[in-house]
């Protein structure tokens, strides 16, 4: 069982198996359209397709973010349209260092699904091994998820106050509040300490040396315990690669505030933190 990175190696020699679901989140936020255009143009064989805005968030209820995280009902239903069950080996790729396939890896998880794993290195490690790859659009046969949600994993806005320790994941320019190009206000929660999810990364957007990893998050997390920590971001996409990463690392899970800066700095009688 895979269950937080897994290489292009061992990949290649398994996605034709009947148990595995491949699943290609390529996304960008500049163009919302191009990662499914991309996904249509080439692809890891086998793979189906989540788009960012349209499977993995839904409307709001649970949280008010940019990306707001879909009922446990709606994610059963994704992860049953794309096929996956309880047996299934899931591997979710990738071209933006894990930024979005994490954010499907930690729903699954957060709905009890422990078999799936990250592609390290991306679509972009596929692609320089030489690998075969499919055009078109793909379906599985759909199957019957019956996972249910862990409820201690997600953070909501009423709780954010509480937390013992928060992680903002932003970049260190929007944490210090010097630019703020998508959410109403610069800056960030107050009391919140800053460990950008591009740390995790090397020059060729793959995972750093797990002790490396390590070494920075036990800094961070100082004498709070891993599952104390809640990580945010912009809207609770970018700071699952933090949360993989630490899981991977071997510490733990942490929690998510889902709703994130975006959230949080829709509201000007909330108090924010600069510098």
């Amino acid at each position: 069982m895979y269950k937080t990175l897994i290489d292009v190696s061992t990949l290649s020699q398994n996605y034709q198996k009947s148990d595995w679901v491949i699943v290609d989140c390529r996304f960008s936020l500049a163009d919302t359209a191009v990662g499914y255009q991309n996904y249509q143009s080439a692809h890891i064989p086998g793979a189906v397709y989540a788009h960012l805005d349209n499977d993995l968030s839904s409307p709001p209820v649970t949280d008010h973010g940019r990306h707001p995280l879909p009922t446990p009902q709606r994610l059963a239903q994704l992860f049953s349209r794309l096929g996956i069950d309880e047996m299934s080996q899931v591997v979710v790729y990738d071209d933006a260092g894990g930024m979005v396939a994490s954010r499907l890896w930690w729903e699954l998880r957060y709905m009890r699904h422990e078999a799936v794993a990250v592609l390290d290195g991306g679509w972009q490690a596929w692609q320089a091994a030489g690998l075969p790859t499919n055009s078109g659009v793909e379906q599985n046969e759909a199957a019957q998820f019956t996972g249910r949600p862990r409820p201690k994993w997600l953070v909501t806005l009423d709780e954010v106050d509480s937390q013992p320790l928060l992680i903002d994941s932003r970049g260190p320019e929007r944490y210090r509040g010097e630019i703020e190009p998508l959410d109403p206000q610069p800056g960030h929660i107050p009391g919140a300490v800053n460990l950008p999810f591009g740390n995790q990364l090397d020059a060729n957007g793959r995972f750093r040396p797990n002790d490396e990893m390590k070494a920075e998050l036990q800094d961070v997390l100082g004498k709070i315990s891993p599952e104390a920590a809640t990580f945010y971001c912009g809207s609770g996409v970018s700071a699952c690669v933090n949360l993989l990463a630490m899981a991977h690392v071997g510490l733990g899970n942490g929690r998510l505030y889902v709703g994130s800066w975006s959230e949080w700095s829709s509201d000007p009688a909330r108090p924010v933190a600069k510098g």
